[in-house]
């Protein structure tokens, strides 16, 4: 029952990432107010930290209970453990950050003020670790089993 239900926390925590992902894009796409679509984007990705957070969580602590020790060589357990540091590192550094810099550039919309290189290359850092993420995705999906 334990595999079936990591089996169910890794998908759905992978299909939020990617479906995440995706959903940003069309949003900034498809929206003329892109502080607005950026405003929602913020919303899906937090949604996504915490689900990811709680996903990566359960997923560790289940595997230390059933391999103990061995599991610290299993690319499963690396790859949980490397995008819970990403989520932390995005939810408690980058995404705080990116939000100060939108409030320092108040009146304005942060790109259209003199905080708009640095917000643009923290937004960069932001995209470059959900898509390392959204890859180590790939390696829990092969190797959930």
């Amino acid at each position: 029952m334990l595999a079936r239900l990591n089996l169910i926390i890794v998908t759905l925590w992978v299909g939020a990432l990617w479906m995440t992902g995706l959903t940003a894009y069309l949003l900034f796409d498809s929206l003329q107010d892109k502080q607005l679509a950026g405003n929602l984007a913020g919303k899906l990705f937090t949604i996504v930290s915490y689900i990811g957070a709680v996903s990566a969580f359960y997923l560790l602590i289940q595997r230390l209970l059933d391999y103990g020790t061995a599991s610290l060589k299993q690319g499963f357990f690396w790859a949980v453990f490397f995008m819970l540091l990403l989520i932390l590192a995005g939810h408690f550094g980058i995404q705080p950050l990116l939000a100060q810099l939108k409030t320092d550039a108040l009146p304005n919309d942060v790109m259209q003020s003199v905080f708009s290189n640095r917000f643009k290359t923290w937004h960069g850092v932001a995209s470059v670790a959900y898509l390392v993420q959204c890859l180590l995705g790939f390696v829990l999906v092969l190797k959930v089993r």
